[in-house]
């Protein structure tokens, strides 16, 4: 198969460092060319799920914007910084969201957010044997508590839908795929 090219791209909208909206004209394999196909440009991001030594994992419940049904759980996480390694973005994102920091650490993988319209790259993380080395100093906009959790709970909450973003639950999920394969 091959892919579709990119044969220009031109902003439409751009909002700081958060968000730009780009018109692309691309070429598809057939020859056919799209004029205007909407892209969104937006931040990678991270997700990370940390085990402690005691087998707890740390979690969130909090708000956000975007889920308006009440709370959700969330892993810690954030953007990327320009010049960063996602790996490196986690291990700093994991210290300031929940004081925790982790030596050993397994990526999950790297998914697209919007297969057809960009919106950025998750990259998920599994931290295990995250121990407590600080205080947080989260600059997070939403009100949130952190909370322990067992693995049967951690199951319970991702079967429940309690993770309502999709990278959220695709992060718990994956975590505990590569926990029971490991175990």
């Amino acid at each position: 198969m091959k892919s579709w090219k990119t044969l220009s791209r031109s902003p439409v909208l751009t909002r700081g460092k958060f968000l730009t909206l780009e018109d692309h004209e691309v070429e598809l394999p057939d020859g056919r060319v799209i004029k205007e196909w909407p892209w969104l440009v937006m931040p990678d991001y991270v997700n990370i799920i940390a085990e402690t030594p005691e087998g707890s994992f740390l979690c969130f419940r909090q708000t956000k914007y975007a889920v308006s049904d009440g709370t959700s759980l969330a892993p810690a996480g954030g953007y990327v910084e320009p010049g960063e390694s996602p790996g490196a973005a986690a291990m700093r994102e994991l210290r300031e969201e929940t004081g925790y920091e982790s030596a050993d650490w397994v990526h999950l993988g790297s998914f697209v957010a919007d297969g057809n319209r960009g919106g950025g790259t998750a990259h998920l993380y599994l931290a295990r044997g995250a121990r407590k080395t600080g205080t947080p100093v989260s600059d997070d906009l939403e009100e949130q508590e952190m909370r322990h959790m067992s693995k049967p709970e951690l199951e319970r909450a991702l079967l429940a839908g309690e993770f309502k973003v999709l990278a959220w639950s695709a992060t718990a999920a994956l975590a505990l795929m590569h926990i029971n394969r490991t175990r």
